[in-house]
């Protein structure tokens, strides 16, 4: 079975809003699920992983969209 990510749009917001907002959408996936989060800031190549170290979330996947990045993150448990 194959787990559906969420997503979280935050294309043109700037640091700190893309990771305050993955925080907030985090919390209402339940463990271990998946969320993606699509965002244009440069940034957040080094605030998203580092968001995910602080609160204990899993990087999976980090791929470069169309003008954008998409960082998919594990809930962690």
């Amino acid at each position: 079975m194959i787990q559906q990510a969420e997503i979280l749009d935050v294309r043109g917001l700037n640091c700190p809003l893309p990771v305050l907002k993955a925080k907030k959408a985090m919390r209402a996936i339940a463990a271990h699920g998946l969320l993606w989060v699509e965002t244009t800031d440069p940034l957040s190549a080094i605030d998203i992983p580092a968001f995910c170290d602080n609160d204990g979330h899993e990087l999976v996947e980090v791929e470069d969209a169309d003008g954008y990045r998409r960082f998919l993150i594990r809930k962690g448990g």
